[in-house]
Parts: structure tokens; sequence; C-alpha cells
């Protein structure tokens, strides 16, 4: 028993001076892999709750394994006296936040629509913006770039296939199968629920139209008249 101890007292002496080398046992990232595949399989927009509830357990789990591996890195550098080296990911950009004008998006007296930035732009005859906001344009890319006119406008109007309502609507454009496309606000479900929130704003989620704040229609619907440019880039 004597001996025993004493062995066991040398290798916690070995240790604590570093001789004996630690070994970490692997992680289990099987959760990790069920999660994104989970996310892979998922399609439409009926799921976007779930998903982002998903999506944040991804992140959570690649936070965590990089902090996990911070403290390795400086746990080593700190035996080894040399500081660790850390790699920064570069910011997401979120292209909807751009509030600078189009280039090439015409002049004078005009409404400015970037498919690529989800963004409005009212521009005056001086050529100053009036006011610029985040929007939800169209999921299937139906609008081609170029110079439009208002030919119609809806304080109330209905969705085609009567799944629901919108205000302020300003037609510009047909797709094509005949329907309008224009500016509008969010619409509401026929239970009055708004068919998307306001934070998705900035990304594509309608079948054709334009979707805007409430107060940004009401601004476009006073800037707007029959023959106002819109300029689709």
């Amino acid at each position: 028993m004597v001996a025993v101890s004493a062995t066991v007292c040398l290798v916690a002496m070995l240790g604590g001076f570093g001789v004996l080398p630690s070994v970490a046992g692997p992680s289990d990232r099987g959760g990790e892999t069920d999660v994104a595949r989970d996310l892979t399989g998922r399609t439409g927009g009926s799921g976007l709750a779930a998903i982002g509830d998903k999506a944040v357990l991804v992140l959570d789990s690649a936070q965590d394994e990089a902090a996990a591996g911070s403290a390795d890195d400086s746990a080593t550098a700190g035996a080894a006296g040399t500081a660790p080296v850390e790699e920064a990911d570069p910011p997401e950009v979120d292209p909807s936040a751009d509030e600078t004008l189009p280039a090439d998006s015409g002049d004078g007296y005009r409404v400015v629509f970037s498919e690529a930035r989800q963004r409005v732009w009212l521009v005056d005859g001086d050529d100053e913006v009036v006011r610029t906001y985040p929007v939800s344009g169209s999921l299937y890319d139906n609008l081609d770039p170029g110079s439009y006119e208002v030919y119609s406008r809806s304080e109330q109007a209905y969705a085609f296939d009567g799944s629901g309502s919108m205000k302020y609507f300003v037609r510009f454009a047909q797709g094509d199968t005949g329907a309008a496309i224009g500016f509008h606000d969010i619409p509401v479900d026929n239970d009055g629920r708004l068919v998307q929130t306001r934070a998705q704003l900035g990304t594509p989620q309608s079948h054709g139209c334009i979707r805007q704040e409430r107060e940004d229609a009401i601004a476009l619907w006073e800037f707007t008249e029959i023959g106002t440019e819109v300029v689709v880039v």
C-alpha cells in the first residue's frame, strides 16, 4: 500500500510539472450534424420560425467549439511563452443597410428600387434622396432592370388568389400572368395577421410585389402619382 501511494504521488507530481502529457477525449458532434441535416432538409417559408431556432443552435455550437479551441491555444501558447494568434472572421454585411443611392439609377423625380439590396429610394427633382428604407421584394426575381411608370394606384387592394389584402398599392409593372406588380404595405391574411415580420424587411419575401412598412408605404403613396418614374436596378 505504501508503494502504491508513493507511485500515485509521483505520478501526480510529474503531471503537475508537465512531464506527463494529458490527453483529451474526442468531442461528440452528433447533435450538430443532426441539426445541420435538419436545416438543409427544410424548404419553403412555412418553417421559418423552426429553422431560425435551429440555426441559433448551430451558431451556438460553433461558438462553443471556437471558445474551447481558443482556450486550448492560450494554454499551449502560455506554456511555450508566446502569444496565441487569433484570426477573426470577416463581419457579415447586410446589403439592405447600404443607403447609398445606386449609380446609373436615372435622374430627376423618381422611385428607385434595388433588387440586390432590397431597398427603395424616393428621389426629388433635384436628385436629392428624401427617403430610403428596406423592403421585401419577390422571391422569384420577376422584375427586369429598367425604367417603368406608375400606371395605377389603389388605397385598398386584395391578393389575386384571395389569400389576403394590402393597402397603398402603387402599380408600375405586370408579371408573366398579367398580375400587377407594385409597392404596398405588408399584407395581412384573412385572419388579419401580417404575412411576414417587419424584421424581415430587407430580404425577399413576396410572390411578386415590393412590401413596405406601413409608414413607408404611405410615404411612397403620397410621393407618387400616375406617370411617376420607377427605376429598377
